[in-house]
């Protein structure tokens, strides 16, 4: 019986960054992940602002590994339903999530072509020349519609965003070391300068069940040799601290000093730097399979779900454009962090580095989110500099910031952005903006801080979006990364002020531990 299909995801051309090359090889091998649908998705969100809602009566109750798989295990009928189509088709499904709501199957992509109705071609990076195989649309049995989330990857392409940051010789003459700053400096910002910003005490944690998780992608290594000079340098209380590591997907952490990476380095540095003696562990993200960054995403968050004790805090210094990804991944991936918000762990990322504008091309002035920043079931650290040495602070110019396009307000935010309403001003609208999933929408314009014009598309002026960063950090560090000098760099980059933020949050688990808080 010929099985009825119905298109699933689409979109209309590749981003912008992206040349196709023509159909892919129909022997390349693909493996793609298959989403099904949550028992209950209300269930899980209820849950989640139960337990971390101030005067709730669960407040701080955080839910168990089990109890969070039950509200989001499919049902066995979608199960079931999947299963059977995929083992009709001669294909193996393997779960790859605690509760089977992820399936992994590896088909050539003539399989793939046939088993989805797809077209997969090879694409290459304008930039960087990788290349990637993905495909326009997919379609799915139409009686599955319910069943099935998403399947990855297929329309969302890797993040065409620079996740590197930007890096200054510090200027004057060049000194062997650089002592502790007893007082914050507006070109550097230390560990003991974000302690007394911010009121984190210097002395050693003493709950050791803490964790915290750093991620790591796109081969960024963290150097212990790197971590020990800095902390002789700037904690040398801390002398001999060291650093966990988990590898995913084929990741790794060499330890020559051509390979150390500023942003693993600055993460790692400021993370122990700051949260004096709590552990921390380096998670290392390899590109094994051939499904982006945010495939890296999903295997930290699945590998943490699976996990009995997951870490207190996962802090993330990477991010993507929000139009970059579909809706349904955008939302899956969401979930997945109020799973782990519901089981207690904080989940943290940085806004991103390219201003209101976002980090996209300038050939187009739509101002474009970044995710998972829109997510409201993480906490987005954005960036602020000092301006004076007495702790005086103002936003960063690159620290990116505004409204999803994805997620709505969450409750917690109403009353804050309700006293922001009355002085948004909308101008004329202008058609023909392109966004970089290849969609055409209407355009306002209005007033650019330097009297301009600045062009909005539309759906960025709407009212009811999740605002975002949640949080503003100092930014600006010294970083002793670049072997085999040890000199010290500034970091400019807005990401770099996460690693204090988790800090600044495991000290408060610790001190909530120890204040015997429920």
């Amino acid at each position: 019986m010929e099985i009825s299909m119905k298109v699933h995801e689409a979109i209309s051309a590749p981003p912008r960054s992206y040349i196709s090359n023509g159909p892919a090889p129909a022997d390349t091998q693909l493996k793609l992940r298959n989403a099904l649908a949550p028992s209950d998705p209300k269930g899980l969100i209820d849950a989640l602002y139960n337990v971390s809602t101030p005067g709730s009566s669960s407040y701080g109750q955080h839910l168990s590994k089990e109890e969070v798989e039950k509200v989001v295990a499919p049902t066995a009928q979608a199960s079931g339903a999947v299963n059977a189509w995929l083992s009709q088709a001669g294909v193996n499904a393997t779960p790859i999530s605690p509760t089977g709501d992820w399936l992994s199957i590896t088909v050539p992509v003539s399989q793939a072509n046939e088993l989805f109705d797809a077209d997969f071609a090879v694409h290459t990076h304008s930039e960087t020349g990788k290349q990637t195989v993905r495909t326009m649309s997919y379609s799915i049995p139409s009686e599955l519609a319910g069943h099935i989330d998403l399947v990855h990857p297929t329309i969302t392409f890797p993040s065409s965003i620079s996740l590197r940051p930007v890096v200054s010789t510090p200027s004057g003459p060049e000194r062997s070391g650089i002592a502790p700053l007893a007082s914050c400096s507006t070109s550097a910002i230390t560990p003991a300068c974000v302690q007394s910003l911010y009121g984190i005490p210097a002395t050693k944690a003493t709950q050791s069940s803490n964790q915290l998780g750093v991620s790591g992608f796109i081969e960024q290594f963290a150097s212990q040799a790197d971590l020990t000079t800095f902390l002789n340098t700037s904690r040398p209380d801390l002398k001999g601290a060291t650093f966990a590591l988990q590898t995913l997907d084929g990741g790794s952490n060499p330890q020559s000093g051509s390979e150390a990476g500023i942003e693993a380095n600055l993460d790692i540095q400021y993370t122990v730097g700051v949260a004096s003696g709590v552990p921390v562990t380096f998670i290392s993200v390899g590109e094994n399979f051939n499904d982006s960054d945010l495939g890296g995403f999903l295997d930290i968050v699945n590998f943490l779900l699976g996990e009995s004790n997951p870490p207190q805090v996962l802090t993330t210094s990477y991010d993507s454009n929000e139009n970059e990804i579909s809706r349904s991944l955008a939302n899956n991936l969401c979930n997945a962090y109020a799973q782990l918000g519901a089981r207690g762990t904080s989940i943290l990322f940085a806004s991103g580095d390219g201003g209101v504008s976002g980090s996209q091309p300038q050939s187009c002035s739509e101002f474009v989110p970044t995710f998972p920043s829109g997510c409201p079931f993480m906490t987005s650290v954005g960036a602020t500099q000092l301006t004076s040495s007495s702790g005086g602070e103002t936003a960063a110019s690159f620290s990116s910031g505004g409204f999803s396009n994805y997620f709505g307000t969450p409750s917690y935010q109403t009353a804050a952005l309700d006293e922001q309403r009355p002085v948004q001003r909308l101008g004329t609208c202008v058609p023909g903006c392109r966004s970089d999933r290849g969609e055409r929408r209407d355009r306002r314009e209005r007033p650019g801080r330097d009297g301009g014009r600045h062009e909005l598309c539309k759906p960025h002026l709407r009212e009811h979006d999740r605002a975002y960063p949640s949080v503003k950090l100092q930014v600006i560090f010294l970083d002793f990364s670049l072997l085999p000098s040890f000199r010290p760099y500034f970091v400019f980059c807005a990401r770099s002020f996460l690693p204090s933020f988790l800090a600044f949050l495991a000290a408060w688990v610790t001190w909530r531990k120890m204040l015997c808080i429920t």
